[in-house]
């Protein structure tokens, strides 16, 4: 389980300033050897292993994080706006953006972790003839009567299913679970995730406005995002985004450093990078296939890129990746 110090999370490259407050990027890193990239726990269970000050510190995490209220009230605050909560209500915080807790302690929820990578990669979801898109969720909604239990129910059970991993079964013999059964788990995870969000989005995706993008510049900025989404694979150009948006690079770079901490250009690269550690952990496409799904003209240019984002080949992160 994750934990709210500075000593167990490795800081990002880059600290989000906002308001002269310094914003600690936190990476998702799961307590101990837990081995998925879903996990689920307790506002509770985080509050017990963290410190009262950590707790109400302003993050910006790079993984989604859903929080779904349980137990009382709350005000926290995402991308430095008031998102006043009781029994029912879903935030959800997408990578990048600012969140806090708040200082009410006399509430409870359950957390769901989501590494991105988890998700599938966009150039496979035709495959999936699902229609699932996380952002199609709005940042808050209310859940309420029988859709509460539906919801916390489905959550109770992947939080039950992952626990699995470490059954006695597994505990009376010195070595951990198979790789086909982690790797059937960590599937079973992702359905299970997909078919919550899917559900919350035809249920609960249009009941609301999501105040915080009412605000011009976060505006634009997701106007950019959901461009992003569409073209990354074909844009690389910042000024191709600007064209389209109708403002100069300048005012769009201003937009998504104030919502992300990070110039536009980079936004597009670090899409890019997603996308491609999606692809090589989700299918066995060569790097060459890769390379051509995400524009890239030569092979050799895309492995150039992935080594200055990621920090080796592709194909050392696809083995590390599939063998821990």
């Amino acid at each position: 389980m994750t934990e709210m110090t500075d000593a167990q999370h490795r800081p990002a490259s880059k600290v989000m300033e906002r308001s002269g407050q310094p914003i600690q990027a936190i990476r998702y890193q799961p307590e101990a050897l837990y081995p998925y990239d879903l996990e689920v726990f307790r506002v509770s269970e985080l509050r017990r292993r963290s410190s009262r000050e950590a707790m109400h510190r302003t993050y910006g995490y790079t993984f989604y994080m859903l929080i779904l209220v349980t137990e009382g009230q709350c005000t926290q605050w995402l991308d430095f706006e008031p998102c006043p909560g009781r029994v029912g209500s879903l935030l959800v915080v997408r990578p990048g953006q600012a969140h806090n807790f708040g200082e009410g302690e006399e509430w409870d929820g359950w957390l769901l972790l989501v590494r991105p990578e988890f998700l599938w990669p966009a150039a496979a979801r035709e495959n999936l003839r699902s229609g699932f898109d996380i952002e199609r969720l709005p940042a808050f909604l209310h859940i309420d009567g029988k859709g509460l239990e539906r919801a916390t129910a489905s959550i109770r059970w992947m939080r039950e299913d992952a626990a699995r991993h470490g059954g006695a079964e597994y505990a009376r013999r010195e070595t951990g679970p198979p790789a086909q059964w982690l790797e059937d788990m960590q599937t079973h995870l992702r359905h299970a995730f997909y078919a919550l969000v899917s559900w919350l989005v035809m249920s609960y995706g249009r009941r609301l406005v999501d105040e915080p993008r009412r605000r011009p510049a976060l505006k634009r900025f997701h106007r950019f995002k959901e461009l992003v989404e569409q073209h990354f694979a074909d844009w690389k150009r910042i000024g191709a985004y600007a064209a389209e948006m109708g403002c100069t690079e300048r005012s769009l770079t201003r937009a998504v450093l104030d919502a992300e901490g990070i110039s536009a250009k980079e936004y597009v690269s670090r899409r890019l990078s997603l996308e491609a550690k999606r692809l090589l952990i989700h299918t066995d496409w060569p790097a060459a296939v890769i390379a051509d799904r995400l524009g890239f003209k030569e092979a050799t240019h895309f492995s150039k890129f992935f080594r200055r984002m990621a920090g080796c080949t592709p194909q050392r992160f696809r083995i590390a990746q599939r063998h821990g």
